[in-house]
């Protein structure tokens, strides 16, 4: 943010100023959660936690510079404080004062969401729209009541456009959001499976996405997959422009349309393609993405209608497609090994169609002589429908040509299930340590392997561990 006074602080916020000897100071332009990150002139929020408490830290933020805190109650410590009924909901208050004087000089406002693919979209969208100015973007996965008012906070004066990825777990989440970034264009990927147990039906999480759309005015864009019916049908919810995009021919109707054609992959399952535009832009660029799996055409064509729609040149976005590359770790990031060994580390999250697109990835880089391997955990969060999604695994698996499937956790027996019923090859381990163990055992050179679950798994350890602590080999994240 740009640096305001204690004052403003406290009425940007909705609270109390104590202890402060100038209330004419300045502070910021840092907002931080995490004392060890303060910096000089930052605003500490003070979170109470369940198992720390952010009040408890307000010393610590101060020695590194810490300029003033947002505190439940006043803390003794040698720190300007303003004291809110609620750090998060004041740190939330603080974002949007931000994003609104953003918006009087201009600032874009894109939020994202989907079922999958929100964190890999979200950084493409931001190396395209980087390249036409400066621009936030949040870094990994911070899209939720916290992460998402954080990155707000780093809006400045010379910002152009923020990148905002809106989570949901329930309806109301990203409406929430929306109060806290009003956007401008509201891009919907896809609505599946994910946080089905917690929704209850993915007509219940289709009518939580769709709050993006809703929240859009009617000078606004919504960023619709055409190729999706249930996000296509989104448009009926909104008062904006609609672009359409798709990456199977050109979509019908709409203010604007995005699609793809002559797509190919090469040996890495790295996909190029022609980039083609109608209605208020006009063109066809080419575009070779430097990011792995066919599901990131879906992904790039996004974030090509959200430039657009945004006013960036079409031959300067298919350009960018092209330079971008992964941002955030253990997405799609495969590490080839000195001795020749393969790793596909999705280990970040699942879900049943983030394994499809990853085991459908996998298949492709097998190699002469290699075997292709996945080593799988938990979907988490399916509810009733978990052991059949964990058995929808195996089975792709075995219809895909993988040679083998290694599986843990709770689900782990569901998906060698599918496996063995689709004639393939599977076992259960009891761990992250057996699967190590195994895979450490039996993978040879010529190999490709994926290691993928949801995040409570932390399946990452297991990818890092095979490729090595001295972190040798080439990286083509």
């Amino acid at each position: 943010m740009e640096p305001i006074t204690l004052d403003e602080l406290a009425r940007a916020t909705g609270g109390r100023l104590v202890r402060a000897a100038d209330p004419g100071a300045r502070v910021g332009p840092d907002v931080v959660i995490d004392s060890r990150r303060a910096t000089p002139g930052s605003v500490f929020v003070a979170i109470p936690g369940e198992r720390v408490d952010g009040h408890d830290y307000l010393d610590a933020a101060a020695s590194g510079g810490a300029a003033a805190a947002l505190t439940a109650r006043e803390v003794d410590a040698d720190l300007a404080q303003v004291v809110v009924d609620d750090p998060v909901a004041a740190l939330q208050r603080l974002a949007r004062h931000t994003v609104d004087a953003g918006h009087a000089g201009g600032l874009v406002v894109v939020g994202v969401t989907g079922s999958s693919g929100k964190t890999s979209t979200k950084d493409l969208i931001g190396q395209v729209l980087g390249r036409f100015g400066a621009t936030v973007v949040p870094p990994g996965s911070f899209n939720n009541e916290i992460g998402a008012p954080l990155t707000a906070c780093r809006v400045d004066g010379a910002t152009r456009f923020l990148v905002a990825e809106m989570g949901a777990r329930g309806i109301g989440h990203v409406r929430a959001l929306t109060e806290v970034t009003p956007p401008d264009i509201g891009a919907v990927l896809n609505v599946g499976h994910a946080h089905v147990g917690e929704f209850g039906s993915v007509e219940g999480i289709a009518q939580a996405k769709g709050e993006l759309v809703e929240a859009l005015d009617a000078d606004g864009w919504a960023v619709l997959n055409a190729a999706d019916p249930l996000v296509a049908a989104m448009a009926s919810r909104r008062r904006a422009r609609v672009a359409w995009f798709a990456d199977a021919g050109e979509p019908e109707g709409g203010d604007l349309r995005v699609w793809a054609s002559d797509v190919v992959a090469d040996d890495l399952q790295r996909f190029s393609f022609t980039l083609h535009a109608d209605g208020a832009v006009t063109g066809s660029e080419p575009v070779a993405l430097g990011v792995l799996g066919r599901h990131n055409v879906a992904n790039a064509l996004a974030a090509a209608a959200v430039a657009l729609a945004a006013g960036c040149d079409l031959p300067g976005v298919a350009e960018a497609l092209t330079s971008a590359r992964p941002q955030s770790r253990w997405r799609m990031e495969l590490v080839t090994r000195a001795d020749g060994l393969a790793i596909l580390n999705d280990a970040y999250n699942a879900n049943p169609d983030s394994m499809a697109a990853a085991l459908t990835s996998l298949a492709g880089l097998r190699r002469d002589g290699g075997r292709v391997v996945a080593a799988v955990g938990d979907m988490l969060e399916l509810g009733d429908t978990s052991a059949q999604a964990h058995r929808a695994v195996g089975e792709l698996a075995a219809r895909l040509g993988v040679d083998e499937v290694l599986a843990i956790g709770a689900f782990g027996n569901h998906v060698i299930d599918g496996v063995a019923a689709g004639g393939g090859r599977g076992q259960y381990l009891e761990g992250k340590d057996e699967l190590t163990r195994h895979l450490r055992a039996s993978l040879g050179p010529r190999d490709v392997v994926l290691v993928k679950a949801s995040r409570g798994l932390a399946l990452e350890t297991v990818a890092e561990a095979l490729a090595g602590a001295d972190d040798e080999g080439e990286s083509h994240r």
